[in-house]
């Protein structure tokens, strides 16, 4: 456990300081584990595994169904921004907003909500921001409305972080923490509601902080041009569609499929199959990077299992949140990942705080693992404070107008950001609590 202990605070202050990078500490884990003999036999309780037998369960436990799932969410992302059937739903959408700016910052952030659902809130906040430059070049030098817009995009695209299983790594590292994972189905059942309720609240936020409407009155509304879906387009959203539906009733399927990471397999195959589609160049940009960090946290949350360490880490906070109702003890770990991703990787910050999470949800008097580390992971999308608080925020800072000064700064996070977090918060530990509650989570 000690030498446990001593691999876990190296790779966490690894992680937080990027003094590696990321996913290069990742593959140190599996090294470390099996140098350092910290895992245990299951069969013998203060038994060490071997090098052998070490090396064999690490490496087992590094490629399991939910890296499949990442594969095959990558997939789709891949084929709807190839294709450009993203770009085309996201234009449509705005087309419809109007000239009023508060109605236009609403629909750019549903969109950009929607749009992290299904090609992850990396890739979502790029595809906005590229959508709205007609509407800043027409804005008014003054105008207050332009960072009203971007940091909009980049709250809600953190936001979308917790809609889909697919939308962040967090809620993958979630799913393979839950013991039994939640069908898609559940997840919206959470995810959408509270996505909903964030949408609207960092909304009004917005709208009192930066008061658009007085600076720009009326924007020029968007326009769409209709083209016909090719058969390639129709292709990629049928196989799509069809991968969605496949995952949100897998646990009715599971005889067929025996696990979301198998469904995950078919997009894969269907899409790369055909050349045109995706080919070998779009395989290779896959973000294997978080591929790597999502392996790398498994292995380390199976290392820390299997020494024993986590049992006794959750000993020690089970003591400390002993007689607190469930809804208290959520309320103590979402701030408690709240406050760690505001400062840290949202995928990092998860890695170290769900396995201990999970553990001590199992240990309450009514367990109840799998809503604690759900309520968790969803807080952990909710951080976006500052502007290395996750990638959209890390994408808006960057902006710049045509005269290369840039749309916002770090006081605007400070205005915004710490606020929306705190709305985040709130609508996870109340609307989040009854619907996971609901469900019998």
């Amino acid at each position: 456990q000690q030498r446990c202990w001593a691999m876990l605070v190296y790779v966490s202050l690894l992680w937080a300081t990027e003094a590696l990078p990321l996913h290069v500490t990742a593959l140190l884990v599996p090294l470390l584990t099996v140098m350092l003999g910290v895992m245990r036999s299951p069969a013998k309780a203060h038994d060490h595994l071997g090098a052998d037998d070490a090396s064999k369960a690490v490496f087992s436990a590094m490629f399991s169904p939910v890296i499949m799932l990442l594969l095959g969410g990558f997939a789709l992302a891949a084929a709807l921004s190839k294709h450009d059937i993203a770009r085309m739903i996201a234009s449509w959408v705005l087309s419809k907003a109007g000239s009023s700016p508060r109605t236009v910052l609403l629909a750019n952030m549903l969109v950009a909500t929607f749009a992290s659902m299904w090609i992850s809130n990396v890739a979502a906040p790029v595809l906005c921001f590229s959508l709205i430059r007609p509407i800043l070049r027409t804005l008014p030098a003054n105008s207050t409305f332009a960072p009203c817009l971007i940091i909009g995009i980049a709250l809600a695209s953190n936001v979308g972080g917790m809609a889909s299983p697919i939308s962040s790594p967090q809620n993958i590292i979630a799913i393979n923490t839950m013991h039994p994972p939640p069908s898609w189905f559940q997840w919206f059942a959470v995810s959408i509601p509270v996505c909903l309720a964030c949408d609207l609240g960092i909304w009004l936020l917005l709208l009192l902080v930066y008061r658009p409407n007085k600076s720009t009155p009326a924007i020029h509304q968007a326009r769409f041009t209709s083209d016909r879906l090719s058969r390639r387009q129709i292709y990629v959203c049928i196989v799509t569609v069809a991968t969605i539906l496949l995952w949100c009733f897998e646990s009715s399927l599971a005889f067929i499929f025996g696990d979301m990471g198998i469904v995950a397999v078919i997009p894969l195959v269907l899409l790369f199959g055909f050349p045109k589609v995706l080919s070998k160049e779009d395989f290779n940009n896959f973000l294997w990077t978080v591929v790597m960090l999502a392996m790398g946290g498994i292995a380390l949350g199976r290392a820390v299992d299997s020494s024993g360490l986590l049992h006794e880490l959750a000993s020690h906070i089970e003591n400390l949140v002993d007689g607190m109702p469930l809804f208290a003890v959520l309320c103590v770990f979402c701030a408690l990942i709240l406050v760690v991703c505001t400062f840290i990787s949202h995928t990092v910050g998860s890695l170290i705080i769900l396995p201990i999470v999970s553990e001590v949800g199992a240990r309450l008097p009514e367990p109840h693992s799998r809503l604690l580390v759900m309520g968790t992971a969803l807080m952990a999308s909710g951080a976006m404070g500052l502007p290395v608080s996750g990638f959209p925020n890390m994408n808006a800072i960057m902006l710049e107008d045509t005269l290369g000064n840039p749309y916002l700064t770090t006081m605007d996070f400070f205005k915004a950001g710490v606020p929306a977090s705190v709305v985040a918060y709130i609508i996870i530990v109340s609307v989040g609590y009854v619907a996971m509650r609901l469900l019998g989570f």
